[in-house]
């Protein structure tokens, strides 16, 4: 927590104690090496596939470092459930809340830099939740409620775009933007897996394009 100095405290003009530096902003980078290389590792090969020792070469972490952060394999895992989140809603953010654009546009441009991103790692990397989701008879119960918190948040945020959309007349008032988020999100999912199986972009474009010729064709019915 931030604390705002006190400007009657005179030790801040105590000279410097001599000695090592702080550890804390060597071990705060070194964790951070930890996370990135596991979000690397299992949004491409998985949970179970991945050990430990794969990890610490992957991050150059030496030998054994790892427990000096993390008590046990499932607690990284959560981590880095919990850091995926944190990311991924600040990257949808980006789009659905960019009043620049008409919200259905915004929705195109989030499916369209998903896309890329996956491109750009030659369609080897997936999604960590729909990694994980596809993984949990071999995962400890504790991450299932994880893992559909973070698919409820992204829905909830589509849904809002999707309100958005609705109050803008670019989707018919019959529709329920709850359930069309929900919706979205299955079939994101599962074209996002297919993508990865495949190793191109057909299975997410076939998806995206089906999902907003829907919502044109059924735009206007009452």
């Amino acid at each position: 927590m931030d604390r705002t100095q006190d400007p009657r405290d005179d030790t801040q003009d105590a000279p410097r104690r001599r000695g090592r530096p702080p550890r804390a902003p060597a071990e705060a980078e070194t964790r951070q090496r930890l996370i990135r290389s596991g979000l690397e590792q299992l949004t491409e090969k998985g949970f179970s596939a991945v050990g430990i020792d794969e990890i610490l070469r992957h991050a150059g972490v030496p030998k054994g470092g790892f427990y000096h952060y993390f008590p046990t394999k499932a607690a990284f895992g959560r981590e880095l459930v919990a850091t995926y989140r944190v990311y991924f809603a600040a990257r949808l953010d980006r789009f659905l809340l960019d009043g620049s654009m008409d919200p259905l546009d915004r929705l195109r441009a989030f499916a369209q830099d998903a896309e890329a991103g996956m491109a750009r790692h030659g369609f080897r990397r997936g999604c960590l939740i729909g990694t994980l989701g596809q993984e949990m008879g071999a995962l400890p119960e504790d991450f299932r409620a994880d893992l559909i918190a973070v698919l409820e948040d992204w829905q909830a945020r589509t849904a809002a775009c999707l309100a958005a959309a609705q109050a803008a007349g670019q989707i018919g008032a019959q529709h329920d933007p709850v359930q069309l988020a929900a919706f979205f999100w299955t079939g994101w999912e599962g074209a996002v897996l297919r993508a990865k199986l495949e190793r191109r972009p057909d299975p997410l474009r076939r998806f995206a394009d089906g999902f907003f010729q829907l919502l044109e064709l059924y735009g206007d019915r009452p």
